[in-house]
């Protein structure tokens, strides 16, 4: 033991964080462990470390009793006053009982201790550094594969991208740069172990929040999101403020901003709809790109009968049922989608009380490919 180990512990103090009294704790603990261990010495001991002069010293700590069962323990009234005549029954008695070999043991327990608090430290830095980013989205580069897992360097720490995780329309290689979502952060006893997405409907919402600026700053809300990743998504969007068009806002100038998410996902297509509390304009603009003729409500069920032109019908449903499934899933609303012809038949088309869902001059939906053009 010496001097520097002062030095040392002030350093890691300012670099790590660490308390150096802390660290000296858990040193002399160590060293009571060593010396027990070491020595084989089951009595009760402390330890007296000096790092400015690096003097180490081991006291034997003993009871004071009338009589002695275990002189490991404990030390007769006699014996204790030979020392201190001021002793008395219940006292504790200190006699010094450094081994002469004990300094190499005392050094390489103190190296270990600190190394094993520095790891720990390190590892509760970094998981309070990433339990703040769950539902956050990071650029990572992808380290190697293999039949679980891709993992994913995220600077301090490698990410774990599950296989279900993983986007089926991409094929990563080592190097690649991916942006993912942080969907778990664990606490484990090897350390922080964090979880990423690239299919996560937060991954959609977020990287809307990068490329939009009206979003960034609360002007335009997602108000909600469905995604079949690799394929196709929807999401929903609101803007309190009547002057701002929240569709526009996300399509960007001649569609640059959704392009750039559409990018990133890989070719995945993006609907982007307006958002209603009216069940009725809200389901129809989520159908989107069809034409809708009429929505029926069914308010205890959670139900909507919508009825679109016979030649909208393969569109509204769209392929293996898609389009549909995303419309429900956004809007939280059952959707059951039928021919005008079928509805004239059933005699629910039309209806007395029938609304106009929306203006004709309003825009409810981003056609990405005519935009483009």
């Amino acid at each position: 033991m010496s001097s520097e180990l002062l030095d040392a512990l002030t350093i890691l103090e300012k670099e790590k964080g660490i308390s150096r009294d802390v660290l000296i704790d858990a040193i002399e603990a160590a060293l009571v462990s060593a010396y027990r261990r070491n020595f084989n010495q089951a009595q009760n001991v402390r330890i007296d470390l000096n790092l400015e002069s690096g003097s180490m010293r081991v006291f034997a700590r003993k009871e004071v009793v009338d009589e002695v069962f275990d002189p490991r323990l404990e030390i007769s009234l006699e014996d204790a006053r030979r020392i201190n005549p001021n002793y008395q029954v219940e006292d504790v008695v200190e006699m010094e009982v450094t081994p002469k070999d004990f300094g190499r043991i005392a050094a390489q327990t103190a190296k270990q201790v600190v190394t094993q608090r520095v790891r720990e430290a390190e590892r509760g830095i970094i998981y309070s550094e990433f339990i703040d980013r769950e539902e956050d989205i990071m650029t990572g580069i992808v380290q190697r594969l293999d039949s679980k897992f891709i993992y994913v360097s995220l600077g301090k720490i490698e990410a774990l991208l599950p296989v279900n995780e993983q986007m089926p329309n991409e094929r990563y290689k080592p190097h690649d740069r991916i942006k993912v979502y942080i969907t778990k952060v664990e606490k484990t006893t090897k350390g922080p172990q964090i979880f990423v997405s690239r299919t996560h409907p937060g991954l959609l919402k977020r990287l809307f929040e990068i490329e939009v600026p009206e979003i960034y700053d609360g002007t335009v809300e997602i108000k909600s999101v469905a995604r079949e990743a690799g394929d196709r998504s929807k999401i929903s969007v609101h803007s309190d403020n009547s002057e701002v068009d929240p569709v526009g806002s996300c399509v960007g100038p001649k569609g640059a901003r959704v392009q750039a998410v559409v990018n990133e996902l890989k070719g995945e297509k993006i609907d982007i709809v307006k958002w209603s509390d009216d069940p009725v304009v809200f389901v129809a603009n989520a159908l989107s790109p069809s034409k809708v003729l009429d929505v029926i409500v069914n308010e205890d069920e959670k139900a909507t009968t919508v009825i679109v032109p016979d030649y909208q019908l393969s569109l509204a449903i769209g392929k293996r049922g898609q389009n549909a499934r995303l419309a429900a899933k956004l809007t939280s609303w059952k959707i059951d989608i039928k021919s005008e012809s079928e509805a004239r038949e059933l005699g629910i088309y039309p209806r007395e009380e029938m609304i106009k869902l929306f203006d004709d001059d309003v825009e409810t939906d981003f056609d990405f490919d005519e935009e483009l053009e």
